[in-house]
């Protein structure tokens, strides 16, 4: 059936779809978009494929889940000795909804596949804290912490811009399905239910101390310019409602305020925003 819609709406649909896929697929390397698949390590049509489809959701909550898992001395001195991400954030942001993606969508065969291309590169993340105490990427406990970070921030970033009303049965299905992730990439303790996810994120609470170089990263997070100019106010509403996303306890050590009396305007702006990619990528995928 001919779309009912104007040109011009469109033409806007196309614009706001193309340039989500061009921003989470680098064409220049020959990136496409991850096709699902009935053989996924996350259950086809289950609460992970609903949550981490919901992008202004995983674009806020992957935002919020880089301020908090940078806390943890050991996560933020793997991502300051070892990785550009000083120098590439967008990169780094892409590369990563990219292997969330695959291993939610893909093929078992290709999420493997990413996993164990994390895992290698992990054999080479390690070294020694400032105060000489040493860390390791592939320590199953600071995986469990990065994973529980995500996992979170993720799931919140859904309930606040997509469905509010989500049931606390769906959260704890959320954190079964993904729990299949972190136990292939080494991480244990893995929380397989709300509860464990919140007993978990206070047992870490007394790790994570914020410094000059966490500081250096959030600041390089919330500032960063985005690709194109005309993104700019877009860009830092999605960094405001990433800090109100935070737990409290996350938002003051990094010092950070939530926006007060504002939170509800901007929390409306992004859920606005949310329904705006919503409909742009439904029309695409219809399309397709």
């Amino acid at each position: 059936m001919a779309s009912l819609a104007s040109p011009s709406v469109e033409g806007l649909r196309r614009a706001i779809a193309g340039g989500v896929v061009g921003f989470f697929n680098d064409a220049a390397n020959g990136q496409q978009p991850i096709q699902p698949s009935d053989d996924a390590l996350c259950p086809p049509g289950g609460v992970a494929w609903k949550v981490h489809a919901d992008l202004a959701g995983m674009m806020v909550g992957g935002v919020a889940a880089l301020l908090w898992q940078m806390l943890h001395p050991k996560a933020l001195a793997g991502v300051w000795d070892h990785s550009d991400f000083r120098r590439n954030m967008h990169g780094r942001l892409r590369n990563t909804a990219r292997f969330i993606a695959v291993t939610t969508y893909g093929a078992r065969e290709d999420a493997e596949a990413a996993i164990a291309r994390v895992r290698r590169i992990h054999d080479h993340v390690n070294g020694t804290l400032p105060d000489g105490t040493p860390y390791d990427a592939n320590d199953p406990r600071l995986l469990a912490f990065v994973h529980l970070a995500g996992s979170a921030m993720f799931l919140a970033g859904y309930r606040r811009f997509a469905n509010p009303a989500m049931p606390p049965a769906e959260r704890d299905a959320y954190w079964g399905e993904v729990a299949i992730i972190a136990e292939k990439l080494g991480a244990d303790p893995v929380p397989r239910t709300e509860a464990e996810a919140e007993a978990l994120a206070r047992d870490f609470l007394p790790e994570l101390r914020p410094d000059e170089r966490s500081a250096a990263v959030r600041d390089i997070i919330l500032n960063a310019p985005p690709d194109r100019l005309r993104l700019f106010p877009v860009q830092r509403l999605l960094m405001r409602s990433a800090t109100d996303l935070l737990p409290r306890e996350v938002r003051r050590l990094h010092g950070l305020r939530s926006s007060g009396l504002a939170t509800p305007a901007v929390g409306a702006a992004t859920f606005s925003l949310a329904s705006t990619l919503r409909w742009a990528l439904a029309s695409r995928e219809k399309r397709a």
